[in-house]
């Protein structure tokens, strides 16, 4: 796990809560990455945790749209 000091820790904690979010809505990763408009490897970047794929605000706009969640939750603290 990445620690919190290390400026890639926001990404980590993004991926984390995203996959945990789209396996909550039922979602494949190739059903959620079709449903967002974006390459099943781009969704695949993100929510792995030894790659650090970098990703836009609007970016995450359209996953919470697509999940239809609060922005929030992808930033929430993991456990």
């Amino acid at each position: 796990m990445i620690e919190k000091k290390d400026e890639n820790y926001i990404y980590f904690l993004v991926a984390q809560n995203l996959k945990k979010q789209r396996k909550l809505k039922g979602l494949s990763v190739v059903k959620f990455a079709q449903l967002c408009n974006y390459s099943e490897g781009f969704i695949m970047n993100i929510e792995s945790p030894n790659y650090h794929q970098t990703f836009s605000l609007g970016t995450l706009w359209k996953f919470a749209e697509v999940l239809d969640i609060d922005i929030r939750l992808l930033f929430e603290p993991l456990d």
